[in-house]
């Protein structure tokens, strides 16, 4: 269900034939109406009166915690970001939640994530604002208890909507992060090493996809015909994660070797790694394997000398 609703926000919203359908699945989704964003505009006098004053609060609050007060480098900086903090407040209440509006706060999310603000930090500002924001409209309809009560329904529904946009953006830009940090280890060129005369050792780090681990082939037979190795250490120490299509590469580059006149040792076979070569039906008798590399040495030193 959250993958269909985040699809409909985040995915849809790029798209220009359906992103008009997608905001009105979205904003029906929350349970946002027209009547909502009518009744919330009518608290734009008094939230373009008391934004400040709230944020001024906040930012004495957040400041006296060392994990929050981290995050800005001067006084500069921290009315900088109080004048961005008032207009995004003000523009909770007064601005028509469009397409303009959706990418604005996307964009926030963007920001926070990459300046290291966390969610918690985020959302505590939320909260903090909609604490003292809800104070003053009941100070301001004392007398009209189910009025103040209908205009805080409709602002707590936008504000729900408006933090799942900002906290979506915050995890998408993190996977992005880390699938362009995969991408940078797939991408790292695979060193051979000749240890001594006969044995190589080649560690691999990073990710290890198919693409990947079919150049690991090329590398390490090359490197058995520059060297005229007769054994090759293959360490996958670290390597985060191995299937069985990968698994099934690695079986295939150590039986090219063997052709090749050289014997192979396995090591740092993770316990995942391990059941992806039973997977494929490669039982212990048909490698050497070692648990870590300075077992797998040794293993292959002795091959060198039998």
């Amino acid at each position: 269900m959250s993958d269909v609703v985040s699809s409909s926000i985040t995915g849809n919203l790029a798209d220009t034939t359906t992103h008009a359908n997608a905001l009105a699945d979205a904003l029906a989704w929350f349970d946002i109406t027209a009547s909502d964003q009518e009744e919330r505009r009518r608290l734009s006098g008094i939230a373009e009166q008391m934004a400040g004053e709230i944020i001024e609060a906040f930012y004495d609050h957040i400041l006296s915690f060392d994990q929050a007060s981290k995050h800005f480098q001067d006084e500069e900086h921290i009315n900088r970001v109080k004048r961005a903090q008032v207009r995004y407040f003000e523009e909770l209440v007064s601005a028509d939640i469009d397409d303009a509006y959706i990418e604005n706060r996307r964009l926030i999310g963007r920001i926070h994530e990459q300046a290291g603000v966390t969610p918690t930090l985020y959302i505590g500002a939320y909260a903090f604002y909609m604490h003292r924001l809800g104070h003053v409209i009941l100070d301001k309809l004392a007398e009209k208890p189910e009025e103040a009560f209908r205009l805080m329904l409709a602002l707590l529904k936008i504000s729900h909507f408006d933090m799942s946009l900002a906290l979506e953006t915050y995890v998408e830009t993190r996977e992005e992060t880390i699938q362009n940090r995969e991408r940078e280890l797939s991408e790292l060129p695979t060193p051979v090493l000749k240890l001594r005369e006969g044995l190589l050792l080649i560690p691999v780090v990073g990710t290890l996809d198919s693409h990947r681990a079919r150049s690991l082939t090329v590398e390490l037979l090359e490197g058995i015909r520059e060297h005229r190795a007769q054994v090759v250490v293959l360490d996958i120490t670290g390597v985060a994660g191995v299937d069985s299509a990968v698994a099934n590469h690695l079986i295939q580059s150590m039986s090219a070797a063997r052709l090749m006149g050289a014997a192979s040792v396995l090591t740092g076979i993770s316990a995942e790694v391990a059941q992806a070569l039973v997977k494929i039906g490669v039982s212990g008798q048909q490698l050497n394997t070692a648990g870590d590399l300075q077992q797998g040495i040794k293993i292959a030193e002795k091959l060198i000398g039998t």
